[in-house]
């Protein structure tokens, strides 16, 4: 469970260019995020004064906002440039989560039409103090109820603001005395949890569902990329809980998370029920290339 971290009692955020006092208002009660939830975001996160992923990140947060038609979208470089004076107003350099946000901008008064929005986007970046937030010794997760949609729900490829089913689910999974929930697609095959991603270990091997119903994460498209190389065989594939059920192990991915085992599934026990030696390498390999391979911003 994330906490409150002290260091984070001063901190400033950045609204399209004011900084302000964590304390102090800075969102319209008429921005499209206030309205409807129409906004993207990205999570990144600060390794020594660098930022791990950044062009992939901006890039996709560039392709979401596309697709949801927003007007004057910033450039990667304006977006870096204020991350850059957020950090530097925090005197952050490592150990840090940023989370973006962009909005479709503030409307002329309330309503669902975008033709509401003539001031362009709001760009909103949130810096904190926040070492990888899960218990690293295991994690224990309970099937939700509540399903991912798909492309003809909503196309998980909008990294979109809209996370009530992932709220709903992370609810279950909290009553049922789980850390997490794992979330199933509208076929009923494994998709991720609440918050990450998903891989199985199964033989030596691993293999993460088809990102039908999620986003395409970074840190998982990063783990793929990593496995080859060093050794480990990678598949994408269809996964059902049997299969998860019945792993050597399992680990999710995120950039807030970066790599945790889990080692227990709606009762199950995972492999030994501790964190296996596949997982330990892949968390290990990440963080040694995250670290290796950030774009400097501070």
């Amino acid at each position: 469970m994330q906490r409150y971290d002290e260091r984070n009692a001063g901190i400033r955020y950045w609204v399209n260019g004011a900084l302000r006092h964590r304390d102090e208002p800075g969102i319209s009660p008429f921005d499209s995020v206030v309205q409807g939830g129409d906004a993207v975001w990205e999570g990144l996160r600060l390794y020594e004064g660098r930022i791990f992923g950044l062009d992939a990140h901006l890039d996709r947060l560039r392709r979401s906002a596309t697709a949801l038609g927003f007007a004057g979208i910033p450039t990667p470089e304006e977006v870096t440039a204020a991350v850059a004076e957020t950090l530097r107003a925090n005197d952050m350099r490592d150990g840090v989560h940023i989370r973006l946000t962009l909005t479709r901008g503030v409307k002329v008064t309330s309503g669902m039409d975008p033709r509401l929005n003539q001031s362009g986007c709001t760009l909103i970046v949130l810096a904190e103090h926040k070492p990888p937030v899960y218990d690293t010794s295991g994690l224990r997760l309970a099937t939700s109820s509540v399903r991912r949609p798909g492309p003809d729900v909503l196309d998980p490829k909008i990294h979109h603001n809209n996370l009530l089913n992932s709220i709903l689910a992370k609810m279950e999974a909290t009553l049922a005395g789980a850390d997490d929930a794992l979330m199933l697609d509208g076929r009923g095959f494994v998709a991720e949890t609440n918050a990450t991603h998903l891989f199985a270990v199964h033989d030596g091997a691993l293999s993460t569902p088809h990102a039908v119903a999620c986003p395409e994460g970074i840190t998982r498209a990063t783990v793929l990329r990593l496995a080859g190389p060093a050794g480990i065989p990678a598949t994408v594939r269809d996964l059902s809980l049997t299969e998860m059920y019945t792993a050597d192990e399992v680990f999710c991915t995120g950039t807030m998370g970066e790599i945790a085992g889990v080692t227990q599934i709606d009762g199950r026990t995972i492999g030994t029920g501790e964190v296996g030696p596949v997982t330990r390498r892949v968390a290990d390999l990440y963080v040694t290339h995250a670290r290796a391979n950030g774009t400097p911003v501070v």
